[in-house]
């Protein structure tokens, strides 16, 4: 599987809206920290993010914007578009996650980052 290949089927796993789908792209024992907060580690965890996510945007649509590879690492750029959940705001944000890989192509930690302000700039319709 190539870097590209990698990131085209975790965009789908988030546009399944199924949460078991996205944790799949880890290792079980993976942890994805996001903008510097509190750690998601394992399956169960990586499943509530995601499914966090998808409560607070049900009509969430992810894009792959680009990827960057160096060796087992990857810089995965995306976009998150969709309607939040309690205030009906349109939301477009941008953002990236920074992936190390096992052999098997699976992520085995993640980092990802996003602007926090102007997402709730958008989910507050400001």
């Amino acid at each position: 599987m190539t870097p590209q290949q990698k990131a085209d089927a975790y965009t789908a796993a988030w546009n399944s809206r199924d949460p078991s789908q996205v944790a799949r792209h880890f290792t079980p024992g993976a942890t994805i920290v996001i903008n510097r907060g509190d750690p998601h580690t394992g399956t169960s965890a990586l499943e509530a993010m995601a499914a966090g996510f998808h409560a607070e945007f049900p009509d969430l649509h992810l894009t792959c914007d680009g990827v960057r590879a160096g060796g087992d690492h990857i810089i995965y750029l995306w976009t998150l578009e969709g309607h939040h959940a309690e205030t009906g705001n349109p939301c477009r944000v941008g953002g990236w996650e920074e992936w190390d890989l096992d052999d098997a192509m699976q992520v085995t930690a993640s980092k990802g980052w996003f602007d926090a302000e102007d997402y709730q700039r958008q989910v507050d319709g400001a």
